[in-house]
């Protein structure tokens, strides 16, 4: 469940709740009672370091750091049926 963080705008109290994305805002400010309380829009409080859980726990050995450009595929190039016999050869006429 997110922590929200709300304002009033009577008094200026700011504080926190723990409630779930349904339930509905308070009603009244907890310090002075007004029915002026508005959410405020806040950042989230985590951080992403490290690897990342995908490198480092399911990733194999062999596919580590792989770049689809390269061993993908023969890169598009082909050594063969494409080659037809030039006009100056000899023919059996």
């Amino acid at each position: 469940m997110p922590i929200y963080a709300f304002e009033c705008t009577t008094c200026g109290h700011s504080f926190d709740k723990l409630q779930k994305l349904s339930d509905a805002d308070p009603a009244a400010c907890p310090s002075c009672g007004a029915p002026t309380v508005k959410r405020q829009i806040t950042a989230p409080s985590f951080r992403l370091a490290g690897g990342g859980w995908y490198e480092t726990d399911f990733k194999k050995g062999g596919d580590k750091k792989r770049n689809l450009a390269e061993g993908g595929g023969t890169g598009g190039t082909s050594s063969g049926g494409d080659s037809k016999p030039s006009g100056s050869s000899s023919s059996s006429d």
